[in-house]
């Protein structure tokens, strides 16, 4: 049977690897809607590919390119935030919500509203919105699937058993480039340095959250409102060769572990699957050759982000959008050459501290927060 999706962020990494896998059995899939931030000639070239019915840009500047783009076809192209949250509002069996920072916040939601399958991707939908998000995925009946690859994992560990039981729910963090670095080294780390990460090809911004370990800390915020245990049943640990993607442990000492390669086409194949399973062309592990899995607990003086995520997960309320929108400007200050790498985790420190606002009630409450935590980051940024 043929099954319809739409993929919101299609020429971004996550997007790449599931059009990768539905070009592999592309008679199961119609695919409705793709969509780009800006990057018009290769959005263009996908519709065309995979014959979507519409294609849109968050950029309206770049509609025309896409238009010229898809000229003579019957593909449909639109532009700006508005567009993205119309076409998410399309119903599909699944949405693959992979737009980078609170821009998809909307769109994630309108998603979500269609109380269909969405395959969440984008990581500021629960660490900035949780409790908003969960409580729409309850009224609408939705099913929400975890893309990451640890919180893929800790949902497959899960499978056949009951939260009830799980006596602990361990996130495995590869450590980034800079795991065995002094303090002075990291010190002079530059942009260049850490977003070579050893393990896996990601985004610049996501690759300095990983060499920060603030990555870690967001998907400790993110199984916190997936998997609710309680905070204190969720631990990190470094497992540098990042084949281990999380564990569950069961109250009767089973632990459960998903291994995989260090591709994202394998929790996006769980996903696009689900409940059953798909072939991928990721190549089987070979754990004779591997040959050890080490482990180290985390080090939090020289990578706080990770006590800072779990402050704000326990401080609840506004925190974890603060904390977010905060990590973003200063890692976009870090890239930019403004800020020395060790000032990233200090400055979202000093925006933990301030007076925070009120819980947001709503999706606007939550874009209100976290416009306003970027332009405190920001004057922040000006004296640092």
């Amino acid at each position: 049977m043929t099954r319809t999706i739409s993929i919101l962020g299609a020429t971004g990494s996550i997007g790449a690897s599931a059009l990768d896998l539905i070009r592999r059995e592309r008679g199961k899939w119609r695919v409705v809607a793709l969509t780009a931030n800006g990057n018009a000639e290769q959005l263009a070239k996908l519709a065309r590919e995979f014959d979507a019915e519409i294609a849109v840009v968050a950029h309206e500047d770049a509609l025309p390119a896409l238009r010229e783009g898809l000229s003579g076809t019957a593909i449909e192209t639109a532009g700006g935030a508005a567009a993205l949250v119309e076409v998410a509002s399309r119903p599909v069996d699944i949405t693959i919500a992979a737009i980078v920072g609170c821009a998809g916040l909307a769109p994630t939601m309108a998603a979500i509203e269609q109380g269909k399958t969405v395959a969440l991707a984008n990581k500021e939908a629960l660490v900035s919105a949780g409790d908003v998000m969960t409580a729409a995925v309850v009224r609408t009946g939705a099913t929400l699937l975890p893309v990451d690859s640890e919180h893929n994992a800790i949902f497959q560990c899960l499978q056949g058993g009951k939260i009830e039981d799980v006596r602990w729910i361990t996130l495995t963090a590869s450590g980034g480039p800079f795991r065995e670095w002094s303090q002075d080294q990291l010190e002079a780390a530059t942009p260049k340095q850490a977003v070579a990460h050893p393990n896996w090809d990601m985004g610049a911004k996501i690759s300095v959250d990983s060499a920060t370990m603030m990555n870690k800390g967001l998907e400790f915020i993110e199984a916190h409102h997936l998997f609710p245990v309680g905070l204190d049943r969720l631990r990190i640990i470094v497992h540098p060769q990042s084949i281990i993607h999380s564990m569950v442990e069961y109250r009767d000492g089973s632990t459960l572990a998903q291994l995989g390669p260090s591709d994202m086409r394998v929790p996006i194949a769980s996903t696009l699957a689900w409940p059953a399973r798909m072939d991928t062309p990721c190549a089987p592990l070979d754990l004779a050759s591997i040959g050890n899995l080490s482990f180290q607990a985390t080090d939090e003086q020289r990578f706080p982000a990770t006590r800072l995520a779990r402050e704000a997960a326990e401080a609840g309320g506004a925190a974890p959008a603060v904390l977010n929108a905060a990590n973003e400007i200063a890692v976009a200050a870090f890239l930019d050459g403004q800020i020395k790498f060790t000032q990233i985790s200090a400055i979202v420190a000093r925006m933990l501290e301030s007076a925070l606002p009120p819980a947001p009630a709503s999706l606007d409450e939550v874009l209100g927060v976290d416009e306003a935590a970027r332009r405190q980051t920001r004057e922040l940024l000006v004296s640092a």
